[in-house]
């Protein structure tokens, strides 16, 4: 399809609604945008973190956090200040989980590491870039709760370490200069190319290899629905583009 899309939004609305209606086996990719509602900041939006601060993406690039020391202690400044433990699931969050009760739902593919999806209710949810929740150790591997490292922070200790090893700890997210787990890559293709519908939520669909799913889906003969606050590359491919705000036209595209 190589449609402008996004023109005429009732038009677009009753599209989206009519063919996420009709699909049996949904498979949903989502990014920062689903969870802005909830008081979590995206990245790459007008007023993301990252186009607020270009500087800010050094805490999420692997070299600098691990051989910085600066870079790492701002980088645990940010995560103690951080706005995702008080987040909760906003209303896209429990919409989608509500399609996983209706058996309409083949996966949730997401690029956000907050857990919100499973906050709500998700279960089938592939985290494409980790999870925030979790720390891991470099060294020896260990793992543990990221609550008890940040409260560490919060109590004075301005880059704490491994508690078994004394090694440099992170978060169990995929930072800039690694590789995504190449287990859950696998299963996102097979969602991808295993879906009647692919919706993607929130998401600019600029990150590779996870916006080229869409195409994926595609060319194995799924419609395309794309809700998104600002334009995507792919919205020429979609069969309907919804530009709303997330947390109000997805329950109502999605329904009871």
């Amino acid at each position: 399809m190589d449609l402008v899309t996004g023109e005429d939004p009732a038009a677009e609305r009753a599209t989206a609604k009519e063919l996420l209606g009709a699909a049996t086996r949904i498979t949903v990719l989502t990014g920062a945008g689903l969870s802005t509602a909830s008081g979590i900041p995206d990245f790459r939006g007008p007023a993301g973190l990252w186009t607020a601060d270009p500087e800010a993406e050094r805490i999420s690039t692997l070299d600098w956090y691990l051989y910085d020391e600066g870079v790492r202690r701002a980088a645990w400044r940010y995560r103690a200040a951080s706005s995702v433990w008080q987040a909760r699931p906003n209303a896209a969050h429990r919409a989608l989980a509500r399609l996983e009760d209706q058996g309409r739902l083949r996966a949730i593919i997401t690029q956000n590491t907050d857990g919100l999806h499973q906050q709500a209710g998700s279960r089938a949810v592939l985290e494409m870039h980790g999870n925030v929740h979790t720390w891991r150790c470099e060294t020896c591997r260990a793992e543990g709760p990221m609550a008890e490292a940040v409260a560490r922070v919060r109590a004075g200790d301005p880059d704490p370490r491994c508690p078994s090893c004394g090694g440099v700890i992170r978060a169990t997210t995929i930072l800039f200069g690694e590789n995504l787990d190449q287990r859950v890559l696998t299963a996102a293709y097979a969602a991808a190319e295993d879906c009647d519908l692919l919706l993607a939520v929130g998401t600019s669909l600029t990150v590779h290899p996870v916006a080229g799913l869409v195409s994926v889906a595609g060319s194995a003969g799924a419609r395309i629905v794309i809700v998104n606050g600002e334009p995507t590359p792919y919205d020429r491919r979609a069969d309907a583009v919804v530009r709303e705000p997330i947390e109000t036209i997805l329950p109502r595209l999605i329904g009871a």
